[in-house]
């Protein structure tokens, strides 16, 4: 039965299981026999054969069609409440028992996702290396001398070796990427308060987020479609919000960088070398880097453990650390009680001081679409990082500590291999609500740029993107293919960028339309109509442009007669919103169709 490991992508379980090649029950019985021995020290608890088969069988009792995640395997962090199995947060002394789930938690296995069990991490998430658990450090999928990364240590251990499809962490200054960075796995952090936290253990409750840990973006995606949802008993819980931009189709797109004297790789010129491989690489893709001033987001880091911040660490786990804290794992006590040299003066002049810091980095956005750094700038052994554990602890949050702090949605992605065989990660940033902007672009890297799932050594070479999947990232904008006044230079362009339109692609559409050069317009502007069956046709110049769907109403009220917008057919067959003309007013137009384009035409005229 273990052959049937390691698993996958959820998409090509999902497709075994449809074509009758697998079930549910075989997948347990085979995940349940290989977690037996745990001498990467990835679990804290594992559940028993029989209550796997319980859940198993109750998926299978049901159609496919009505679990979008039917029989899928997946592991919980332990700070995560699995209702009847003890959450302890890495603290044995701190456990108890839930009767409920986490909100998040009973979301999956209500879609029919199987918990295989509850994964080891830094004791109450106060870490980035994972060797902070009495339950045994959490060793690297690549290598055992090496750290995983923490504080979600075991949920990407799990992933890695392909024990489960997906895993849940939690990310407050990097749980969920330093893991997935040091494992070769896809680490989504999405934006505050678009999972629940009801039923985790908080760190830093104003900041904590439930992450998730999968082989692609597009299993991310397909996660956070069923999980993300606004939860009114949860205090921080936001409802989603409307994104502004495409990766899928733009070709192209801005992505800001440290500036090269404020990259930090901590000696390591294997991972300078990929970083600026992976720059390349984006650039390939379309992408223009920018150097970015990296100043505010680094000061911004510093609070999450310098600064009050810590106060709310303390104010989390309080009760139980004022009456057990000898209990608390060095240097997880240290940290902790740390939080008594500040006052609550200090906490509002920390407020303070990150309110600025946003507004200095949120400057950024106005240049760049997204932000690329790497997620950590090198990698350290179990042995250096327990004989040094503040100092290098501190580095590996160098490029995530500031995330949530400046409330930005985060993916970490596999950008490559060291010469010792240890990966090498990368992480897409942009501000809140563009979590599936940066799923699709974490998408068209791992399609451009295959790599091995985790730590499997099965090669998923050039995944294609799945309708689903594509669906799913287009829920939020309209694509809107312009041909005359609206073209980027030209006089109108500034009612697409005002209302935050972003340029995805030149192309022509289908050769069936005719341009019109109309009379009497100011600006002067084209009228473009669908021509008969019988006539001829021609391909016409467009640019397609996505536009926020809650700016498109406002947009729509400002197109005068005879124009109005229909749908057009581009030449690669998809269709689009675009204008169009009505045919009375082209009666005494001037066919321009012969020039292909508006600007053609004007060029023509000048």
């Amino acid at each position: 039965m273990p052959t049937l490991l390691p698993l996958g992508r959820i998409t090509n379980l999902l497709q075994r299981y449809a074509r009758s090649e697998l079930k549910p029950t075989q997948i347990v019985e085979a995940i349940h026999t290989q977690i037996t021995n745990d001498d990467d020290h990835v679990w804290i608890h594992k559940l028993s054969l029989d209550t796997l088969l319980s859940y198993a069988h109750d998926v299978e009792s049901k159609s496919m069609a009505s679990l979008p995640l039917y029989g899928i395997p997946f592991a919980i962090k332990d700070n995560i409440d699995l209702a009847g199995v003890p959450t302890t947060a890495a603290s044995p002394d701190f456990s108890y028992t839930p009767e409920h789930s986490a909100t998040v938690v009973q979301k999956l296995i209500s879609a029919g996702a199987i918990p295989i069990g509850k994964t080891n991490l830094d004791q109450f998430a106060t870490g980035l290396n994972g060797t902070r658990s009495p339950y045994g450090a959490c060793r690297n999928a690549f290598n055992p001398e090496y750290i995983s990364g923490g504080s979600s240590s075991g949920s990407a251990v799990a992933i890695a070796k392909g024990l489960v499809c997906f895993s849940l962490g939690t990310d407050t200054a990097g749980s969920g990427r330093v893991p997935a960075a040091f494992n070769n796995i896809i680490g989504y952090k999405p934006t505050r308060g678009w999972l629940s936290t009801r039923g985790v253990v908080p760190a830093c409750r104003s900041l904590d987020c439930v992450s998730v840990f999968t082989f692609t973006a597009e299993d991310a995606a397909l996660i956070s479609a069923v999980v993300t949802d606004y939860d009114n008993e949860d205090i921080y819980s936001r409802k989603r919000s409307t994104r502004h931009f495409d990766f899928g189709l733009m070709q192209h797109f801005r992505f800001g960088v440290p500036s090269a004297k404020q990259r930090q790789f901590y000696g390591n010129d294997e991972n300078e070398q990929l970083f600026n491989v992976h720059i390349a690489h984006l650039q390939g893709l379309g992408g223009e880097a920018v150097e970015i001033d990296f100043a505010p987001f680094l000061e911004a880091a510093r609070l999450l453990y310098e600064g009050p911040w810590v106060g709310e660490r303390y104010a989390a786990i309080r009760t139980f650390f004022k009456l057990n804290s000898e209990k608390v794992i060095s240097p997880v006590r240290e940290i902790i009680d740390g939080a008594e040299q500040f006052s609550a003066a200090d906490a509002y002049d920390g407020i303070y001081r990150l309110r600025t810091l946003k507004r200095q980095a949120d400057h950024v956005w106005s240049d760049v679409d997204c932000l690329v750094t790497p997620t950590a700038g090198t990698i350290y052994t179990i042995q250096a990082m327990l004989q040094d554990p503040i100092r290098l602890n501190a580095n590996l949050g160098y490029y995530t500590n500031f995330m949530n702090l400046l409330d930005y949605a985060a993916v970490a992605v596999p950008a490559g291999f060291q010469s010792d065989g240890l990966p090498f990660g990368v992480t897409l940033a942009a501000p809140a609500h563009q979590d599936y902007a940066l799923l699709q672009l974490a998408a068209r890297i791992q399609q451009a740029y295959p790599l091995p799932l985790g730590a499997t050594g099965v090669r998923d070479t050039a995944p294609q993107m799945t309708k689903k999947f594509s669906n799913l990232m287009q829920s939020d904008y309209v694509r809107l293919a312009v041909c005359g006044a609206h073209l980027s230079g030209l006089p109108l362009n500034g009612e697409l960028t005002n209302r935050k339109g972003k340029l995805l692609t030149c192309t022509q559409t289908a050769s069936d339309y005719k341009l019109y050069a109309l009379a009497e317009e100011t600006p002067s502007r084209p009228g473009m109509v669908r021509v008969n069956e019988n006539e001829q046709g021609y391909a016409i110049e467009v640019e397609v442009w996505e536009l926020p769907i809650s700016e498109l109403g406002s947009f729509i009220t400002g197109i005068p007669k005879p124009l109005g917008i229909g749908m057009i057919t581009l030449s690669n067959g998809e269709h689009v919103h675009g204008f169009l003309c009505e045919h009375y007013a082209v009666t005494n137009a001037t066919d321009i169709s012969q020039f292909g384009g508006w600007r053609a035409y004007l060029e023509h005229l000048s």
